[in-house]
This record gives structure tokens, C-alpha cells and sequence, in this order.
């Protein structure tokens, strides 16, 4: 069995895989491991770490191995079924006034 489908199972069941989640960045940018432990996707840092490691996350549709990738505004991150779109933050460059 490999390390991702060790992981997957523990994906927070609050996450609704049917539907996209949005997140809006605070700053230019947000580390993939990061990303998916605010997103709920991953129940901490160093969950989140292991599964880019094992290649369960993709970045626009590309498998993403690097735990601390810069993931930017316009980026659709999917992991376990679940996608998350990444947003500029409101008066950021590319966000909403």
C-alpha cells in the first residue's frame, strides 16, 4: 500500500469533495503544506507534507512533490478529490477592489 493512500483516508470529513473550496491568500503567496492544512485537506503541517511527498496533491493539474511550492492567486490545487481554488486577497494585485 503506498504512503498516499496510507494518508488519504485521514482527510477531514468536514471537507465536501463536490464542490470547490475557495482561499483567499493573505499575502503573494502560500507553501503547498500550508495551504492544505488551512484548507482542512490536511490535519496539520506535516500531514500536509507527506502528502506532496508521496504525489496525492496537483497543481493545475500537474503532480506537485515539493512540500513548501509557492502557490499563487489563480491556482487550483486537488488532493483526495478535493479542489481548492486560490484567490487574491480583496485590493491585492489580481484581487477584487
Amino acid at each position: 500500500m503506498s504512503a498516499s493512500r496510507d494518508i488519504l483516508p485521514a482527510i477531514s470529513a468536514a471537507v465536501n469533495p463536490a464542490e470547490p473550496k475557495d482561499f483567499v491568500l493573505r499575502d503573494d503567496h502560500v507553501r503547498l503544506c500550508d495551504l492544505l492544512k488551512l484548507t482542512g485537506i490536511a490535519g496539520s503541517g506535516g500531514q500536509g507534507k507527506q502528502l506532496a511527498a508521496s504525489g496525492a496533491v496537483c497543481v493545475d493539474g500537474v503532480v506537485e512533490t515539493r512540500k513548501t511550492a509557492k502557490i499563487r492567486a489563480g491556482q487550483r490545487v486537488e488532493c483526495g478529490g478535493v479542489c481548492v481554488r486560490v484567490l487574491a486577497a480583496p485590493g491585492a494585485p489580481g484581487g477584487a477592489a
